[in-house]
């Protein structure tokens, strides 16, 4: 490989991780409706480097959600790595919250799910609910807690309504404070899931929540 060559496959390596930084971003504060020309300006680079790298917005997001669930599944198989059970838990949604603003949820129905996106899928859930039956069977989480509830607390922590506004107004100054806010609210949070509180109230939710908004609506 030359060094021109090589200089070009880096530079076109920074160009897709800034894009794929960018995308989480934009769908994070803007939805499933985001625009490519919106992604490559967050990401400081032309539409046409990002359609070179991605023909379709739907393969960029597919791509986007292939790399998050790698992202969770790594977060869940250290939490299993830690021999306490609680810590493990929290550590899988304390990892999962920080691995970048907001939700991929957005995205549900609007993109085709792919082979891989369905096995990583299925290998994030076996991995969390080994996760939840450990915390179970040790007495420490709550007993009316479900895989499920765990994962719906994530994606709704996901998201700070706070935060989307500072690095919308370039509050710069008062975002120290507000990830120092947030962090206060995710332990408050994971307290909840403890055993001994106050029982949960109706059935608990199915993973068809998840699983039916990927769903794409007939046409």
């Amino acid at each position: 490989m030359t060094k021109r060559t090589a200089a070009r496959q880096a530079e076109a390596e920074r160009n897709d991780r800034a894009l794929l930084v960018a995308a989480r971003e934009v769908v994070g504060s803007e939805g499933a409706h985001a625009s490519v020309a919106a992604i490559a300006e967050r990401a400081g680079v032309g539409i046409g480097s990002l359609y070179r790298r991605y023909r379709t917005k739907e393969e960029l997001f597919q791509r986007l959600c292939a790399i998050a669930l790698d992202d969770y599944l790594q977060a869940a198989r250290e939490g299993l790595a830690d021999p306490d059970p609680w810590a493990g838990l929290a550590h899988y949604v304390t990892t999962s919250l920080a691995l970048g603003p907001g939700s991929l949820a957005p995205i549900a129905g609007t993109i085709t799910v792919t082979p891989e996106m369905v096995e990583k899928s299925a290998s994030g859930d076996e991995a969390v609910a080994g996760l939840v039956s450990r915390a179970h069977a040790s007495g420490v989480l709550r007993p009316d807690a479900t895989a499920a509830d765990l994962e719906l607390l994530i994606e709704q922590l996901s998201r700070s309504p706070l935060l989307d506004q500072l690095r919308k107004q370039g509050r710069a100054d008062l975002l120290p404070a507000a990830l120092a806010a947030r962090a206060r609210l995710v332990t408050i949070a994971l307290d909840g899931l403890r055993a001994g509180t106050t029982p949960l109230p109706g059935d608990p939710p199915g993973y068809e929540l998840f699983t039916e908004r990927w769903s794409k609506p007939a046409d």
